[in-house]
């Protein structure tokens, strides 16, 4: 049976109903991972869990340690992975609560570790990256959309930026440009590592604000968290759905 792993973002580094059976401290050739990996079973399949940016919420974007999260998952028995990520939305269509189920991405990140193919290598291996996320991972995620009765969209660009600070509006504008619909900080490298273990990949976005300039007055947590709040049911909903698919 495939053992899904859920990577829970900003707002999901608790995933309530999870019946945990085991957690997992593992060490790896990286380093140690955001958190315990939490083994148990969600929506009646067992199922991996790793909250990003640690338990509780304490580790920024630019910061957390992707080969490690990866490589851990990987060794844990995961075979697939459905990631969720809190993102600004750039398109129009992109306001506040909407999800997006993105087919494409655009690194603007640096000096972030983002390869296992490193130092002293019998065979220099450069991996397909041209569909970052997974076909079928991807429509179970917009079934299960279109199930709970969400407003959503079935493609996106996602421009992921180095954070932890939000973009300025020029930036924004330059991403519209260059054919962005959502921006985020966690995409990259984390899609890119799980290709190279070769883990079919999906993200889950939730847009839980405005990109800079989109909105008149500045962007807040006390909004972004209130989005949040409302949007977690989804989430939790949508998961339980492609697992239980």
């Amino acid at each position: 049976m495939t053992v899904h792993a859920l990577i829970g973002g900003t707002g999901l580094a608790n995933l309530e109903g999870l019946a945990i059976r085991q957690r997992l401290t593992l060490d790896t050739p990286y380093g140690a991972p955001s958190a315990d990996i939490l083994r148990g079973e969600y929506a009646g399949r067992e199922v991996l869990f790793l909250a990003r940016h640690g338990q509780p919420h304490r580790i920024a974007p630019h910061q957390v340690n992707y080969r490690a999260n990866l490589w851990a998952l990987k060794h844990a028995g995961a075979r697939a992975i459905v990631a969720v990520n809190a993102v600004g939305g750039i398109h129009a269509a992109m306001g506040a609560g909407h999800f997006c189920v993105p087919h494409q991405l655009i690194d603007y990140t640096a000096g972030r570790a983002h390869t296992f193919f490193e130092g002293e290598l019998d065979q220099v291996t450069h991996v397909d990256f041209s569909h970052p996320y997974d076909a079928a991972l991807r429509e179970r995620l917009i079934a299960a959309l279109r199930a709970e009765g969400a407003a959503f969209s079935s493609h996106g660009v996602y421009g992921c930026t180095q954070g932890p600070r939000l973009e300025t509006a020029a930036e924004i504008v330059r991403m519209e440009r260059d054919g962005c619909d959502l921006v985020g900080m966690t995409a990259m490298p984390e899609a890119a590592l799980a290709r190279e273990l070769a883990l079919p990949y999906a993200c889950l976005a939730l847009v839980v604000n405005p990109a800079a300039g989109k909105a008149p007055g500045l962007i807040t947590m006390a909004e972004i968290e209130r989005v949040l709040e409302q949007g977690m049911g989804t989430v939790k909903a949508v998961l339980a759905r492609v697992l239980s698919d």
